[in-house]
């Protein structure tokens, strides 16, 4: 369990983000399209898996406008936004604000993509949801960089997040 706040109250976490070094679990996500989006689908790809609770809250907007402005210079890596958020509003979003560098995968049927990578929030106000983080896999799904953001209101680490891709 992991300690994090939103809005300076402590929040829980079920679990403990993926170490540096340690091969991540495999996911199965569902994209907008409501198909299932595998680990296995992005074989040989660098990822950036931006984590957050919900499009519908300012910071987690511009975290994901923020990836695919990023993303459209990133050799061999793909970026995902991931949040619970059903997969029509997810699409919506993207649509609206022209994303087109990343791919929004929905963990709304996938429990155990929260509780794998640690970031289920498990009390607070936001309980259920999932809790901002950002995790880098490299080509053979090995994490080279990892950060659970402490204040969930806060913006990640996108500097060290690319430099971990460098």
């Amino acid at each position: 369990m992991e300690t994090i706040k939103f809005k300076g109250t402590p929040v829980h976490t079920y679990g403990h983000l993926p170490e540096v070094g340690s091969k991540a679990p495999c996911f199965a996500l569902t994209r907008s399209d409501l198909t299932e989006l595998r680990c296995h689908d992005l074989k040989g790809r660098r990822l950036v898996l931006n984590i957050f609770p919900s499009l519908d809250t300012a910071v987690c907007a511009t975290s994901v406008r923020k990836f695919n402005e990023l993303a459209a210079s990133l050799d061999n890596t793909t970026v995902l936004a991931i949040s619970k958020d059903l997969p029509f509003a997810q699409s919506r979003f993207c649509t609206t604000e022209g994303i087109k560098n990343l791919i929004a995968a929905s963990a709304f049927r996938s429990p155990g993509f929260a509780k794998d990578y640690g970031v289920e929030m498990i009390d607070g106000p936001l309980e259920g949801l999932l809790a901002r983080a950002v995790i880098v896999l490299d080509e053979e799904r090995r994490v080279i960089y990892s950060e659970l953001v402490p204040e969930i209101t806060q913006e990640p680490d996108y500097e060290a997040a690319l430099k971990a891709l460098k």
